[in-house]
């Protein structure tokens, strides 16, 4: 009987965030624990006890990891962060003369900070089940496939008093979200959907146009929930909550929803996982499903994301024809004509999309030309989009040489970040940092390091 995989929450602690960089780089390099192992010559259950936090590692595991997984110092520069948490611990360090993992945590330091949810399971994201997805939703009959209730007056018919509620809630979580990052809000969603969202799929709609705006709904919030799966650094469940929603558009007859899920969601999140042709495969399929459909805003919202992954493989030609189609069908828009749930992709929003482009592209003049718009118009609420884009506007200084100025401007970054419980914050801080390790010397960024580790400890290296 195999075991239950260990919750993990990135955020919680110096362990779990090493834990789900491992199995990111692991996962984009498309390798088992396994194969891994066989590479660095240490145990595959060994791989598994790090990436789910059981195990501290060792600088021996941490270096050839690095090197297997062309990391290029990535892991090796969180050693520093280990160390100082396990020195704090006092906890047994994993020997290269061990690799079967001998010796268990105390009883006590093995059990996890309680109220973790089922969203920060580890589960492997998996790129091979996307193209049959794609394949399915394109095919797929058109019209509603529902069951309509013909019991007129039946207390336990889903009405549209009910639904109102539940579209009040997903707003709301949305906020939050945006707000405070996955951290301190999956578990208010995920009890939403297990206590109230299930019992309303679990009746049947009164008529058919109710059907329809509960599967919908429905839709949405697991569209949230593969978000704030994404925001925890659970990617495979992010994957599982995208392909639940895309089955819930299914169900409902929402072909433009079902696009949108397909290339924004599902497509980000294998770019995002090291699955740029996957994700081309996502968004050009939800382009050519959706053309007869897909009002001005939605459009500009699949040809972003087709011009993303041309940007992140190096097809610069092709990415700028994608990023033009967005412009122009952008500018067509009438918010009025527009579904609700497209309502924020604008300009601001789509300058943060062609900045990304232009940092995958290495032309940091450019991205920083983007993301001066971008953030202009970002609204204060939304902190964790403040600090991603504030730590990628770091960056682009830092690839331009001017490190006094990413320094100055990764601070803010970190500020953010700070009010957040969003795993995706700490990984561009990190990565700030890493783009900066060329100027390490430099007093600014000594003093940004110590900043970092007195602000935002778990992102420091």
């Amino acid at each position: 009987m195999g075991q239950t995989p260990r919750m993990l929450q990135p955020s919680l602690s110096q362990r779990h965030f090493f834990g789900a960089e491992l199995r990111r780089l692991r996962e984009r390099a498309n390798l088992s624990q396994a194969r891994l192992g066989a590479m660095i010559r240490f145990s595959a259950d060994l791989i598994r006890r790090v990436e789910t936090a059981d195990r501290f590692p060792s600088r021996e595991f941490v270096e050839a990891c690095d090197r297997a997984l062309a990391a290029k110092g990535a892991l090796v520069r969180l050693l520093p962060l280990l160390e100082e948490r396990r020195a704090t611990e006092g906890m047994r360090t994993i020997s290269p003369s061990s690799p079967t993992n001998a010796g268990t945590l105390p009883a006590a330091q093995a059990e996890e900070t309680p109220g973790v949810a089922d969203m920060v399971v580890r589960v492997p994201f998996q790129p091979g089940v996307l193209d049959r997805a794609a394949l399915d939703w394109l095919n797929a009959s058109a019209g509603p496939h529902l069951s309509v209730a013909d019991l007129a007056g039946s207390p336990d018919l889903v009405c549209e008093e009910a639904l109102d509620s539940a579209e009040t809630a997903l707003a709301m979580f949305r906020q939050l979200d945006h707000t405070h990052g996955a951290g301190r809000v999956h578990a208010q969603v995920q009890r939403y959907v297990e206590r109230e969202l299930n019992r309303l799929l679990a009746s049947p709609p009164a008529s058919e146009p109710i059907g329809r705006h509960l599967y919908t709904l429905a839709a949405g919030f697991f569209e949230l929930c593969g978000y704030q799966a994404v925001d925890t650094g659970a990617y495979g469940l992010a994957q599982r909550r995208y392909l639940r929603a895309l089955r819930l558009t299914e169900a409902a007859g929402d072909r433009l929803y079902g696009s949108y899920l397909l290339a924004v969601n599902i497509g980000h999140l294998a770019l995002h996982c090291g699955h740029p042709e996957a994700a081309r495969g996502m968004a050009l399929t939800a382009v050519r499903g959706s053309e007869t459909r897909a009002t001005p805003a939605v459009a500009a919202a699949l040809h972003a994301v087709v011009a993303r992954t041309h940007a992140r493989l190096g097809c610069e030609g092709d990415c700028l024809t994608h990023l033009d189609i967005a412009e122009r069908q952008l500018a067509r828009s009438k918010p009025e004509d527009e579904p609700a749930w497209i309502g924020y992709f604008d300009a601001a929003y789509l300058a943060d999309e062609i900045a990304h482009c232009f940092h995958d592209l290495g032309r940091p003049q450019h991205t920083q030309q983007h993301l001066g718009d971008a953030l202009t118009a970002l609204s204060p609420t939304h902190v964790r989009r403040l600090a991603i884009d504030t730590a990628l506007l770091a960056s682009s200084f830092a690839a331009a040489g001017r490190f006094d100025e990413a320094c100055a401007t990764a601070r803010k970054a970190v500020d953010h970040a700070a009010q957040t419980t969003s795993h995706r914050c700490l990984q561009r801080i990190v990565e700030v940092q890493a783009d900066l390790e060329p100027y390490r010397c430099e007093r600014e960024v000594r003093e940004f390091g110590e900043y970092v580790r007195y602000r935002l400890p778990l992102a420091a290296v």
